[in-house]
């Protein structure tokens, strides 16, 4: 009985340490970022393991563990990570800053320094140090990353036996933090593409993701610093360009000198200054094939928008979002623009932007200003209030609005309300828009439903809101409609825990979007169904169907031939069967066939992707889509779109990437090359070689571009 009684209360007082608060002590120790975790420090601390596995299963913990250690010394954030691997090979996808880790091998750390699962920031390294750095950002159903955020930190990587070692230094002054809160939410996870696996430090169902806020493990800091001792970041350029039309047998050279100032307030709040911004170092957007009515989509990359840009991005819903910042400098080059932005309590943050740009030809100059306040009014409820102001001297445009999020205790459900209004100079009336909706949850099954109203009076100049913008190619002129939207979806998995050759199996993935015109007449019924068999290896073969019914109520020029579409009702749909390889390999590869109809036509659409991987040396790639669109008397045409991109790594700080682009239905073949050299952290060079020719191969335009920063931590 003694015995008994022993045993019990041993399992109790280990689950209950086990349930306290990790804690990052304050040891006042400085040690040297390299990689061998020699110094006597690293023996004084707890060490943090017993890795679940995540994918392809997310049962157990893993075979190959993880032990971490972690402290701060009151600059510094340290952090010591030992993989024990089955073998001395590293594999690794890119040697660039900021390209995604998912096919390399890595070790991963989330922050969520407010410990209130809004926002937060991710650090990873890959086998051969190459550090990744990214906002972890709230959105409307879940989280995502903006890998366009940037910050100096410091990370080494060595290889002993088959141990991988990672030591990682991040300072302060780089993260949010508050004096008046001192636990953070902390995950670690890694990757190991070699097996294709992921393991995490908590433990994590496979339906979310690794960077999920809602999972991190809390921990407590010891003696948090009240202020960071770096205030000022100033990074001043300069950019030499040069561009010759060719068409118009016309040069242009200009000498631009820009300057970005970030200030921190406090260590929660920053504030962000640029004058006379040049963003020529932005990556060159991705083409697409567009064979839709509508605008599409590209991100923001330019670093003044970074800085907690989802309290700016995420005031709306996809497709209706009342801030879309590459709006700003679209058509006036930027003169100025300052940012505050960042958390003035633990649960309270505040964003306000305002940026002037310059009078240029016929476009007069604009002031472009934002306010965002959000409150976490609970554990449960979240809400934001906005305004978003365009003025010129003789107009302007503005839109207000709250939303409301709620996310649930177990983690299986979210929800979103929106209520917003738009003010437009001479335009009054039907000015509103509304949305309502629900996201379940769980492992094996998901779904959601809601609801749109959008008044054909809600414009957002500085938006995103495609959908309002109906284009007549009859007429050659663009027509506002409001619309009411509903969408629903449910996916089914089921899962093969124990199978040696399946991983999972899709059964449903079904979406299903209606659009309605304002006097409740049906305009638009898209539909969505897919189904994918996982292998353990984690390629798939797969199916995708997707069915439209559209009534046209203006002329379209699907084929930009000149002939129209007539209004009318148009049934059509499509069916694509595909296969994707297994990541792990160093030929990687995508293949899918299409065939169907399209409005009163047929279509068929084939595409593959390509990737060999020399590594750590080189990385190339190649992707090719062609449609094949027969509309009968209106016309044929088949339009080719390819991208390849090679990349060059002479070490982890200088890379050379060309892109090469060839879209026959924007009669473009462009060429891009670009040296870039990080000669100090963050600070760069950039050799930048633009070439454009039509689909006919004569050239059109072309230009160099010479652009040199330099970082100062005053």
């Amino acid at each position: 009985m003694k015995k008994f009684i022993l045993s019990v209360f041993t399992v109790i007082t280990v689950v209950g340490l086990t349930a306290q608060n990790s804690t990052i002590q304050f040891i006042n120790s400085k040690i040297k970022v390299d990689g061998n975790l020699d110094e006597s420090v690293w023996n004084q601390l707890d060490e943090h393991t017993n890795f679940h596995n995540l994918l392809p299963t997310d049962n157990g913990l893993a075979k190959n563990q993880t032990s971490v250690k972690i402290f701060h010394d009151g600059e510094f954030i340290y952090v010591g990570a030992i993989y024990n691997d089955t073998t001395e090979k590293r594999q690794v996808s890119s040697l660039k800053r900021d390209v995604s880790i998912g096919i390399s091998d890595a070790f991963v750390m989330v922050l969520d320094t407010q410990n209130q699962q809004q926002n937060g920031t991710l650090f990873a390294v890959n086998a051969y140090g190459t550090q990744v750095d990214a906002l972890v950002e709230k959105v409307n159903t879940g989280y995502g990353l903006n890998f366009s955020w940037s910050t100096i930190w410091k990370a080494k990587t060595t290889v002993k036996g088959t141990q991988k070692i990672v030591e990682i230094a991040i300072p302060f002054k780089a993260l949010t933090i508050s004096n008046k809160n001192s636990e953070f939410g902390v995950q670690f996870y890694v990757r190991d593409i070699k097996n294709n696996s992921w393991t995490i430090l908590t433990n994590l169902s496979r339906n979310y993701l690794t960077f999920d806020l809602r999972f991190t493990r809390t921990f407590t800091v010891e003696n948090l610093p009240k202020a960071s001792k770096s205030k000022f970041t100033i990074t001043p350029s300069i950019t030499s360009n040069l561009q010759r039309d060719v068409l118009n047998d016309s040069k242009n050279n200009t000498f631009t000198p820009s300057l970005d100032v970030q200030y921190n307030v406090t260590s929660s709040l920053k504030l962000d200054a640029t004058i006379n911004p040049d963003f020529s170092q932005i990556d060159v957007d991705q083409q697409v094939t567009n064979l839709t009515r509508f605008s599409v989509f590209f991100p923001e990359r330019r670093n003044f928008f970074i800085e907690n840009s989802d309290l700016f991005s995420n005031l709306g819903v996809q497709g209706v979002n009342p801030f879309y910042s590459r709006r700003i400098g679209a058509d006036n080059s930027i003169k100025f623009g300052l940012k505050l932005s960042g958390n003035i309590s633990p649960k309270t943050r505040l964003g306000v932007l305002n940026v002037q740009t310059n009078e240029e030809d016929l476009n007069p100059a604009q002031n472009f200003g934002v306010f965002v306040a959000e409150q976490q009014l609970s554990k449960n409820f979240t809400s934001t209030g906005f305004l978003v102001n365009r003025q010129a001297s003789d107009n302007f445009n503005r839109v207000f609005g709250v939303n409301l999020n709620f996310k649930s205790n177990n983690n299986k459900w979210i929800a979103l309300a929106n209520m917003a209004k738009s003010s437009t100079d001479g335009i009054s009336g039907d000015n509103k828009f509304y949305h309502a909706g629900v996201w379940y949850n769980t492992r094996g099954l998901s779904w959601n439903a809601s609801l749109k109203q959008v008044d054909e009076n809600y414009i957002t100049d500085v938006g995103f809101t495609p959908r309002l913008y109906n284009y007549d190619a009859v007429n050659d002129q663009i027509i506002r409609e409001g619309y009411y939207q509903t969408t629903a979806g449910i996916e089914y998995e089921k899962f093969y825990d124990k199978s040696h050759k399946l991983n999972s199996f899709r059964i449903i993935n079904y979406n299903n979007d209606n659009y309605f015109s304002m006097n409740g007449a049906l305009m638009q019924s898209s539909h969505f169904l897919n189904s994918a068999l996982f292998f353990n290896d984690l390629s798939a073969v797969y199916y995708v169907y997707t069915y439209d019914h559209i009534h046209l109520v203006y002329g379209f020029d699907p084929l930009r031939n000149g002939n129209v579409l007539s209004p009318g009702t148009y049934n059509f749909g499509i069916l694509k069967i595909g296969y994707n390889s297994a990541n792990n390999q160093k030929l990687r590869y995508r293949v899918n066939f299409q065939k169907g109809n399209y409005y009163n036509g047929k279509r068929a659409a084939a595409g593959a992707y390509l990737n060999y991987q020399l590594l750590p040396f080189a990385n190339l790639q190649l992707n090719y889509d062609v449609n094949t669109i027969d509309l009968h008397v209106l016309g044929k045409e088949t339009f080719h779109l390819t991208r390849f991109t090679g990349e060059v790594f002479f070490n982890n700080r200088l890379n050379w990437t060309t892109y090469v682009q060839y879209n026959t239905q924007r009669d473009n073949f462009n060429v891009n090359t670009r040296l870039q050299w990080e000669y100090k952290p963050l600070s760069y060079i950039y050799v930048v070689i633009s070439d454009n020719f039509n689909k006919d191969i004569v050239r059109t335009n072309w230009g160099i571009a010479l652009k040199v920063n330099y970082r100062f931590d005053l």
